[in-house]
């Protein structure tokens, strides 16, 4: 077990760690780190999630129900739960409470999932990397972008901070995203029974496979210039995020009797630490930086201990 962890967490560590000393080093500023994460979020996020649904089939797909609908409950189900939390009890802005939400229930499964799930479950463990891919890129990113979108004043809609939230505008300017309307092109493209050759999947996968080490490379960057603190958001986001989320759903799934490969496959994937794509859209935006950068390391850290105890949980 310790093993597992050790080939799946201490790369993301390193790496983090490398661009951690290239900004302190003045290798790259904050400023250069945006082009980096523009990079990420306009073509390599993109192709990535792309080309592994366009390796998935539509049988798969209705053969995995159970799994599909424990983590739309967990990831869609969470992330709202959180945004009116935050939103209603907190008096979060709508950008801080979206970003909040993805730091609590997006696991970082897109960038460390198959360093984790791959080892514990085997091949099999690509259709739940898949399917969180793409819950989280089709509802949980699209619906920050827009939330995060509609505080930043447009010429359609010059007075985003205050009055009534104007969607449509928000709406067509999510759906303008790569991130978005990609993911959705491939599963719709999954559903109708397309499938594409195995030389074209690769080709869109090769700029794919540098998503995860670009974005935490560009990660360490953010967090040299951002400085990593210590609040009470942040620690709500850590505990929420690594012990909270994953044990409110696997009490869930054990009341209701789910499936122990489900529940087993699920709970590991819920328990994944934060992923980036919130440092990401927190620095593009210029919300709730520092809080999100801090979030997403500490998560990573705390992740050794907390993923080594659910390991241990699922194999009893």
């Amino acid at each position: 077990m310790l093993e597992t962890l050790v080939d799946a967490l201490l790369p993301c560590v390193v790496t983090i760690s490398l661009g951690f000393a290239a900004g302190w080093h003045k290798d790259f500023t904050a400023e250069q780190s945006l082009i980096l994460n523009r990079m990420v979020m306009l073509y390599a996020l993109p192709l990535a999630i792309f080309a592994g649904l366009m390796g998935m089939s539509r049988e798969a797909l209705f053969a995995n129900l159970p799994l599909f609908s424990w983590l739309f409950l967990a990831l869609i189900g969470g992330y709202f739960a959180v945004f009116f939390i935050a939103r209603r009890l907190f008096r979060r802005s709508r950008g801080a409470a979206a970003l909040q939400a993805l730091a609590i229930a997006g696991p970082a499964v897109s960038f460390i999932g198959v360093s984790v799930l791959e080892t514990l479950y085997g091949h099999s463990s690509m259709l739940t990397i898949a399917i969180c891919g793409l819950l989280m890129n089709m509802i949980q990113t699209p619906f920050a972008l827009i939330m995060l979108a509609s505080e930043v004043p447009t010429e359609e809609s010059p007075s985003s901070q205050t009055g009534t939230l104007q969607w449509w505008p928000h709406f067509l300017h999510a759906l303008k995203e790569p991130i978005v309307w990609l993911p959705l092109a491939g599963f719709l493209l999954v559903l109708s029974g397309f499938h594409l050759a195995k030389p074209m999947r690769d080709s869109f996968a090769m700029l794919g496979n540098v998503t995860g080490g670009v974005a935490l490379f560009s990660s360490g960057i953010i967090l040299n210039a951002q400085k990593v603190t210590f609040s009470l958001p942040v620690g709500v986001n850590v505990l929420a995020k690594n012990f909270v989320f994953p044990v409110l759903i696997g009490l869930g799934m054990l009341i209701v009797g789910t499936e122990a490969a489900v529940r087993s496959i699920s709970l590991i994937a819920l328990a994944i630490p934060t992923g980036s794509t919130v440092i990401i859209l927190a620095v593009h935006y210029g919300v709730a930086e520092r809080e999100m950068a801090s979030s997403m390391f500490l998560s990573t850290l705390l992740s050794i201990f907390s993923m080594a105890g659910f390991i241990w949980l699922v194999s009893l």
